[in-house]
């Protein structure tokens, strides 16, 4: 069972992505539209996050991504498909001690939006994102040895922040 470790946000993580960023540019530059750094490691205001990078890639055919998978295996991605997501190709890094999430969409998938929006929520609603640093914690304290039950408890908590990102998106 993996355990939940909950960090105060750093500045290593925007590094850790600058330099992720690079690699998977190069790896699928011929596929590539956009590459986003998403997830409470993006979000300094929120203050705390499970130190692992989430990555939202953008490309022109999802179809052509798994094509990629060996040179992906190479950089020490673990190839997930859809990973329950349909239209996404999922890769995360790291085996036992994760580091990276890397969630791939064809340009015009609506989690796109989602992602981006949920982000830009929280970027401008401080008070919303230091309350989701405040369940983190709290759940991480709760559930130190259950990711599962952590990922249920928040799930309640990031609904209804996804409501307000969505209305905000349509706002913006």
């Amino acid at each position: 069972m993996r355990k939940t470790t909950i960090m105060p946000w750093t500045k290593e993580w925007v590094i850790s992505y600058n330099q992720e960023e690079k690699l998977l540019s190069e790896i699928l530059r011929e596929e590539l539209t956009a590459i986003f750094h998403i997830g409470s490691t993006s979000v300094p205001v929120i203050g705390y996050a499970k130190p692992i990078i989430d990555i939202l890639v953008v490309v022109k055919e999802i179809e052509k991504i798994d094509q990629y998978n060996e040179a992906l295996r190479k950089a020490g991605y673990k190839p997930k498909g859809e990973n329950g997501i349909a239209g996404r190709r999922y890769f995360s890094k790291g085996k036992d001690k994760r580091t990276h999430h890397v969630h791939i969409f064809q340009v015009g998938h609506e989690n796109i939006k989602d992602h981006l929006d949920f982000k830009a929520y929280l970027m401008a609603n401080s008070e919303d994102a230091k309350a989701y640093g405040d369940v983190k914690l709290k759940l991480a304290k709760q559930f130190p040895e259950s990711h599962h039950n952590y990922q249920v408890g928040k799930q309640k908590f990031v609904n209804e922040l996804m409501k307000k990102a969505r209305g905000f998106g349509r706002n913006n």
